[in-house]
């Protein structure tokens, strides 16, 4: 069954100067390990390709059910330097809750 994450997950952004950071917690333990399968660093990195990421990691936090992707790069410079409309990236968690992912 394909899901998006915003449908078995939370997402939550913050940010430190040009960098994003986004906690993804499953409401349900069981989807961790689904999740950990499909939504790898390299997949983030697509789903913020726009934004010209220049590196993504992703941290597990099996023991939560959670993950923290940090992105590089995607604030156009940050709070201070952007003329963008969400220079904090508070609201750039759609665009990892947006992503499918197929359930057993």
């Amino acid at each position: 069954m394909k899901v998006r994450l915003q449908d078995i997950a939370n997402a939550r952004t913050g940010d430190k100067g040009n960098r994003l950071n986004i906690a993804l917690v499953c409401r349900d333990p069981r989807h961790y390990p689904a999740v950990a399968a499909q939504v790898t660093a390299d997949r983030v990195a697509q789903a913020f390709v726009a934004r010209h990421p220049s590196k993504v990691v992703r941290y597990d936090l099996p023991k939560l059910a959670a993950f923290n992707f940090v992105l590089d790069d995607v604030l156009e410079g940050g709070v201070n330097s952007s003329l963008g409309l969400d220079g904090h990236g508070k609201a750039l968690s759609f665009l990892l809750a947006d992503l499918e992912i197929e359930l057993p």
